[in-house]
């Protein structure tokens, strides 16, 4: 199967071409609830879901960033209902993350909603833990025995000391502006750094990526930057269409920049 290239087909038709353990890592972000009915498609979760079982590798993640819509004064938790089907096919959930927005949706009588989950499965232990490192410590150069950190003190040993650094791993709260530079008409664009991120921590240079709703090409795009392959599958035309122009704007600018550097 061809790589670095987007399919305007039903993602199902896609994945019925790979073969078993084909992809390293999922990036999408699935159409839902009142959102569900999508340029005029609609999809049932659960055979996509055994299907990306089936082609992700032994170790493999696959990352799907969803939310709920309200209807009638309740949430439809159609979040959940589909992380426990990715269980149900195989996959580990192995975080819950959630997607904070720096933009809030106003409510009439709730809090504003500024969350969509970010679960991330995995077939197996994932080969991948690239831990962003970007929180800022306040305790920086603070000295500890390394068992008091490790043990709470329980069972200190050695005496080994640790010195904390000045940036830790980040929490599972990942906050975000809404939106990207690149105008693409999609209306559920997630924003290009929050791609980047999840392409960064649960995979390694020369892995392949995949979209199986591709939309406006943010995961392709992202998987070129970060020296990733890719392959995406968009039933929309109109979308295939958007992605494959801000690709190729991408690639002409990079272009450009190193003609002139």
């Amino acid at each position: 199967m061809e790589q670095n290239q987007i399919y305007n087909e039903n993602c199902l038709d896609t994945m019925s071409r790979m073969p078993d353990n084909f992809i390293d890592l999922t990036v999408t972000s699935p159409p839902y609830d009142n959102l569900r009915t999508y340029n005029g498609y609609s999809f049932d979760p659960n055979p996509i879901i055994e299907e990306l079982f089936r082609v992700t590798k032994a170790g493999g993640v696959v990352v799907w960033i969803i939310g709920d819509a309200t209807i009638k004064g309740s949430e439809t938790g159609e979040s959940f209902r589909q992380a426990l089907s990715f269980k149900s096919a195989g996959f580990n959930l192995f975080d819950t993350m959630i997607y904070e927005k720096a933009s809030r949706i106003p409510t009439q009588d709730r809090y504003y909603n500024v969350v969509e989950y970010m679960f991330v499965f995995s077939k197996g232990k994932p080969k991948a833990l690239n831990f962003i490192t970007d929180h800022k410590n306040i305790t920086y150069g603070a000295v500890k025995k390394a068992d008091a950190v490790i043990n709470k003190g329980s069972n200190i040993k050695n005496g080994k000391l640790i010195i904390t650094p000045e940036y830790s791993r980040r929490s599972n709260i990942w906050r975000y502006g809404t939106g990207n530079n690149d105008k693409t008409g999609h209306p559920a664009v997630f924003p290009e750094k929050l791609a980047s991120d999840h392409i960064l921590s649960w995979s390694n240079e020369g892995d392949l990526i995949y979209d199986p709703f591709m939309g406006s090409g943010t995961t392709a795009k992202m998987a070129i930057i970060n020296n990733r392959n890719y392959i995406g599958s968009e039933i929309s035309i109109e979308y295939c269409e958007v992605s494959e122009k801000r690709l190729h704007r991408y690639k002409n600018d990079l272009l450009t920049s190193l003609k002139y550097h």
